[in-house]
């Protein structure tokens, strides 16, 4: 099951406490169906949960019986749509017409009447994103979509979810393929949004997984950045064995100052160390920037050495 299977299939348990909250679920579930005003078919979706919360809050607002039809055979994507159907209600462009949209309107707008208040609006999103919506897992990417098959839908969308105060995002909307797409990238955005409308535990999902990818990231970045001062220094200390290497051969470490002679040694014994680590070596200890001087004037006698 994928992480928007998870979502849809929390937000589908959700249990309605008003009639007011019934009517504004079914409504987003109505209208953001991609079925044509034609179709015999009210709802369809390849969630039996779903179908069967689809037909329950019809029925409790109409009155009417709403069929849930599960095909025998659903091997092909066509014999997967489970769809709901009432013989109160022979088409789309009727069931259309119960929450007060014309059968001439060319393009469907949200008929806020449905709405009793705003309170609604949190119900309204729980359908719309149940019947046409999607989440990414946050652990690939952060987004959430609502899909309109009419661009004045997915206006009137954006626009109230503008409106709502405890999200305090602005969506954005694009076409695709002849949709569109209200969408939102923002993680605490998609997390407030999920939360608002029932799907607490995916919201908390996205939470957790906004942490460990921090947390993943600041250990990438000190193991980064431990690295390069380890290339740094391996560099510097190759460097320097050269220059010892040199004064052995024409002159040896033995015509060295004492304190560069027991320095050197310590270079060669702990290549791999730093000036600080080879520092706390020396007896008695000195600062990195006084082992820093000492290693200079070896680089220096090198390289006078020709």
């Amino acid at each position: 099951m994928s992480f928007s299977q998870e979502v849809k299939s929390e937000l589908a348990g959700v249990e309605c406490k008003t009639i007011s909250e019934m009517k504004a679920q079914a409504y987003g579930m109505t209208i953001f169906s991609k079925l044509q005003r034609s179709d015999k078919v009210l709802f369809a979706t390849e969630s039996p949960m779903i179908a069967r919360t689809y037909s329950l809050l019809m029925t409790l607002i109409t009155g009417s019986i709403f069929d849930v039809n599960i095909p025998l055979n659903r091997k092909s994507l066509r014999d997967k749509q489970i769809t709901v159907t009432s013989p109160d209600f022979p088409s789309r462009n009727i069931l259309l017409k119960f929450f007060g949209h014309s059968s001439d309107e060319l393009s469907l707008h949200i008929n806020r009447a449905n709405f009793d208040s705003e309170e609604s609006f949190p119900s309204f999103l729980r359908g719309a994103f149940l019947s046409y919506g999607n989440v990414t897992d946050p652990q690939k990417d952060y987004h959430l979509e609502f899909v309109s098959p009419f661009q004045n839908l997915a206006k009137d969308l954006s626009y109230l979810i503008e409106e709502i105060e405890q999200l305090a995002v602005k969506p954005k909307i694009i076409n695709r393929k002849g949709s569109f797409i209200v969408y939102l990238k923002d993680s605490d955005g998609i997390s407030d949004l999920l939360t608002l409308i029932g799907a607490q535990m995916s919201a908390l999902q996205i939470i957790q997984e906004k942490m460990l990818k921090s947390v993943r990231n600041t250990v990438n970045r000190k193991i980064n950045s431990e690295t390069a001062n380890s290339n740094k220094t391996a560099k510097a200390s190759a460097k320097q064995l050269l220059a010892i290497d040199k004064i052995k051969k024409k002159r040896g470490l033995e015509s060295l100052p004492n304190d560069l002679y027991e320095l050197a040694i310590l270079r060669v014994e702990n290549p791999e160390s730093s000036l600080r680590e080879l520092g706390e070596m020396l007896s008695p200890p000195i600062s990195r920037s006084g082992v820093n001087h000492r290693i200079e004037r070896i680089m220096e006698l090198a390289e006078e050495l020709g």
